[in-house]
């Protein structure tokens, strides 16, 4: 099977650059003030998108004139680029969201005529699905395409309708439009300047201020018919599709870069600031709370990233389920641990020079684009439904051959998960929302918690505690809302203690992982690797 991605080497010459360009360009100064001014600062994009830089050929094939980047070389890329301003890797998003449907839809004539020119021009592209009225739910869009008749021969389509917080909708150079044609939802390219295409002003937002996100307006926009991605109406779901595995663990990598980063200022925070005597990270109430669960989760985060990026590159296709995991997981950890670092700096948390007030902001985002996170629970439960009922043993075997820490335990939970999940289904309360978004939650942090084990084989006994700490409070929240869940199933006393009792509920509450002990060297190597971090992500602030 031919490589998918850069050789390692290469990866780390672009992450260099993208540290550089924290250095000399993309400044905590520069970014303050980006966000005061919200708009995007277009000399900055150029830099990225020209010669010099290129960050836009990463993800495009290699025939085109990209660099055909791998999911692992574009996730490692865009946690850099988030730890230094949220925005611009949001701008960079769009521009790689709008080539997925020529990358994986369009011919090779349209592939290398348009995506050869976003690689030889720097092009900013947009994405135009969202609407008004059609958010999560793309297949109720109302954008229609009306095909233009020479005889029996269709020679150009009509565009009319709205598209909605398209980021780059203002500035792009070229959008891929998904529109209703009579053969289907269909992508089209259209090229800024064409008659009948407009933007709204760019939206005033609560966070990433500094990315265009814009409506635009198609009002009898005539495209030739060779624009139609593929030339072949009715793909434009399938090849949105297509991509979910890659763009929403690419949004999963952009969390992560905004959690590590605003955790490694909490962390620098604790260590020089002093309170009753002590710095702030010898207090274990204030690293216990503020700190070690959201460090945890974001390690958990990076090795779910990881791994699954590999499985990509390796050529493993459906992977979209795991694409929501990572994303649900990471978005939320990121949003949780941002809020968790203005509590951590007190009042300084809450001023806008210290950035940590404008991550918590930027970052919110992430639970929101590319699928709520109420759209990645419902849609994780679903499919994870079907894979648990076909076999009736999905989690237990995907923990089987598990050779991290707290085995047993990790092992308990996922014949739990299962049964748990097979009982809901028979007794028709998966039906209910509610339900579906709990189940969804514990069937992520069973999985991160397997991630994070796996990816501590080989490491340090405090590597090892943060994984016996996690898989300590998977296992809790998981008996806990076995038995909630339960409890509101309507069944006799008798029933309701035989079933806890099946799916040991006591068990798994009273686990012996997670002690103190546990706690205080996971706290230490959490510490450590976020200060780490901070230092290589940005040599000088």
């Amino acid at each position: 099977m031919p490589r998918i991605g850069l050789e390692p080497e290469e990866r780390d010459i672009v992450l260099n650059t993208v540290r550089d360009l924290g250095r000399d360009i993309i400044t905590p100064e520069h970014t303050l003030a980006w966000d005061r001014e919200g708009a995007l600062p277009r000399e900055v994009m150029q830099t990225l998108l020209g010669p010099d830089v290129g960050l836009h050929l990463l993800f495009l094939p290699e025939p085109c004139g990209g660099a055909g980047g791998g999911a692992r070389d574009l996730c490692a890329v865009s946690e850099a680029l988030s730890r230094l301003d949220l925005g611009l890797a949001t701008t960079m998003l769009g521009v790689a969201l709008g080539c997925d449907p020529l990358r994986v839809g369009g011919t090779e004539e349209q592939q290398r005529r348009w995506l050869g020119q976003v690689a030889d021009r720097g092009l900013l592209v947009a994405y135009g699905v969202t609407e008004p009225e059609a958010g999560s739910d793309v297949a109720s869009l109302r954008t229609r395409a009306e095909p233009v008749r020479d005889g029996d021969r269709v020679v150009a389509y009509r565009l009319d309708g709205v598209k909605q917080f398209i980021t780059n909708g203002s500035v792009a150079d070229l959008y891929t439009v998904l529109a209703r044609a009579p053969g289907g939802p269909s992508f089209f390219v259209v090229q800024r300047g064409t008659p009948g295409l407009g933007a709204g002003s760019a939206e005033s937002k609560h966070g990433i201020r500094c990315s265009d996100t814009a409506q635009v307006v198609l009002d009898g926009v005539e495209v030739p018919a060779d624009q139609l991605v593929g030339l072949e109406e009715g793909r434009g779901l399938a090849q949105a599709n297509q991509v979910f595995g890659h763009t929403r663990l690419m949004v999963a990598a952009m969390a992560l870069g905004a959690g590590r980063e605003t955790m490694g200022r909490a962390v620098a925070h604790a260590g020089e600031r002093t309170q009753f005597g002590k710095p702030l990270c010898e207090l274990r109430g204030y690293v216990g709370k503020l700190l070690l669960p959201h460090l945890l989760r974001l390690e958990a985060a990076g090795a779910y990233i990881g791994q699954t990026a590999a499985r990509l590159d390796a050529g493993e296709a459906g992977l979209q389920t795991e694409g929501a995991v990572a994303k649900l997981h990471a978005t939320e950890a990121a949003s949780r641990a941002a809020d968790a670092a203005v509590q951590a700096l007190g009042g300084y948390g809450y001023i806008r020079e210290y950035l940590v007030e404008k991550i918590r902001r930027d970052v919110r985002v992430t639970t929101i684009y590319e699928g709520t996170s109420e759209v990645m629970q419902n849609l994780i439960f679903v499919f994870r439904l079907r894979q648990v009922v076909r076999g009736k043993s999905f989690y237990r075997e995907m923990a089987q051959g598990y050779e991290g820490p707290a085995p047993e335990l990790l092992s308990r939970c996922a014949e739990t998960l299962d049964q748990l999940v097979l009982t809901m289904h028979r007794l028709k309360v998966g039906r209910r929302q509610d339900v579906r978004f709990q189940l969804a939650d514990r069937m992520v942090e069973l999985e991160h918690a397997l991630a994070l084990g796996r990816a501590s084989v080989g490491a340090g006994r405090a590597m090892k505690a943060g994984c016996r700490v996690l898989a300590a409070r998977t296992a809790a929240s998981l008996a806990t809302t076995a038995a909630r869940l339960l409890a509101a199933s309507e069944l006799r006393d008798e029933e309701l203690a035989l079933r806890c009792r099946e799916l040991a509920v006591d068990e798994l509450l009273a686990t012996r992982h997670g002690s103190p002990v546990d706690v205080d060297l996971a706290a230490a190597w959490a510490l450590e690797r976020a200060v780490r971090a901070g230092t290589a992500a940005r040599s000088s602030d």
